[in-house]
């Protein structure tokens, strides 16, 4: 079984169009193990019949936990593109969270602030190593934004923790940010 395969798929399916395979998720994300088993049974990609042991074999090698297995139904923590939006529980922040972003997009984002795009939250990092690694997806040399999480809190901004040191939020206003750089930190506005 090619296990990398289906963890994406599986990703696909809780993460952006579970509608291909004529599932609907719940308004928190969950969707029954079941149901998903026999949608991903009936496409049969893989010549086996996959089962849970399968997911929950993708979920304990993963380094990145995207999923949860919560009383027989499953779900991804976040990453969410479709329109119907997963509800998280609103917590206090770190006093500091990060973005990791591409340097092309820097200029918008110091104007107009960290939009959701093609996603349901804009998502924030625990950890600079963490933002790095995010913002390498698109640029070998991302830019890092720090985000004075505490004062946007204090301010009305709602954060919701997601797991694994993801953070999301709706929006972030651009006054909130600052670019780390290589020796300083810049505060912009």
């Amino acid at each position: 079984m090619n296990y990398i395969k289906l963890g994406r798929e599986i990703s696909c399916i809780l993460r952006h169009n579970p509608e291909e395979y004529n599932l609907k998720l719940d308004d928190n994300g969950f969707i029954g193990i079941d149901l998903l088993l026999d949608a991903l049974n009936k496409r049969n990609r893989y010549n086996k019949v996959i089962t849970l042991d399968n997911i929950k074999y993708i979920l304990d090698i993963s380094e990145k936990k995207r999923w949860e297995i919560v009383d027989n139904k499953i779900r991804a923590y976040y990453g969410h593109s479709f329109n119907n939006k997963i509800k998280f529980e609103e917590k206090e922040p770190p006093i500091i969270l990060y973005h990791g972003t591409y340097n092309d997009v820097l200029d918008n984002i110091l104007n107009e602030g960290l939009k959701p795009m093609q996603r349901q939250y804009v998502h924030l990092s625990e950890t600079i190593e963490m933002a790095k690694q995010v913002g390498k997806r698109r640029d070998n040399h991302p830019v890092i934004l720090a985000i004075d999480s505490s004062k946007a809190f204090d301010d009305g901004i709602k954060f919701y923790y997601s797991t694994n040191g993801v953070w999301l939020v709706d929006y972030m206003p651009p006054n909130y940010l600052s670019v780390i750089g290589r020796r300083r930190v810049r505060k912009i506005k």
